[in-house]
């Protein structure tokens, strides 16, 4: 059984930096492409960043670029979230989700991913 489990949201005021959390079980985690993506009230999900089965390649969406950076442990099968510098429009339930993939290689269309998990929510205050 496959299993994605976030964790690390909380309430942050605007500024302050938060670190997301997805473990991962029930399958070959190094051979999983991996994404973060986003959902806020009366919006679609939407990505936000993304890396390569190696790690090799990542890609992250305009509005958290320079601020959010996406990394994985293969070794305990878990992909992190650092959020930076964190502002109002960040808040949002945020979902990782897994894909497999062959090539070493970022999607950011969420019809793609197999995967995901349920969200852990992300509150920012101004």
């Amino acid at each position: 059984q496959v299993q994605l489990v976030e964790s690390g949201g909380g309430l942050m005021q605007a500024g302050a930096s938060l670190r997301l959390s997805c473990a991962v079980s029930g399958l070959t985690f190094s051979i999983y492409e991996l994404g973060w993506f986003r959902q806020a009230p009366g919006k679609e999900r939407e990505f936000v960043g993304g890396i390569s089965r190696s790690g090799g390649s990542v890609a992250y969406a305009e509005p958290v670029k320079g601020r959010f950076t996406i990394s994985r442990d293969n070794a305990r099968n878990t992909v992190y979230l650092q959020m930076n510098s964190l502002l109002p429009e960040d808040t949002a339930i945020y979902y990782c989700a897994a894909r497999y993939r062959i090539s070493d290689y970022v999607s950011v269309d969420r019809n793609n991913y197999e995967y995901w998990g349920q969200g852990t929510q992300v509150t920012v205050s101004s």
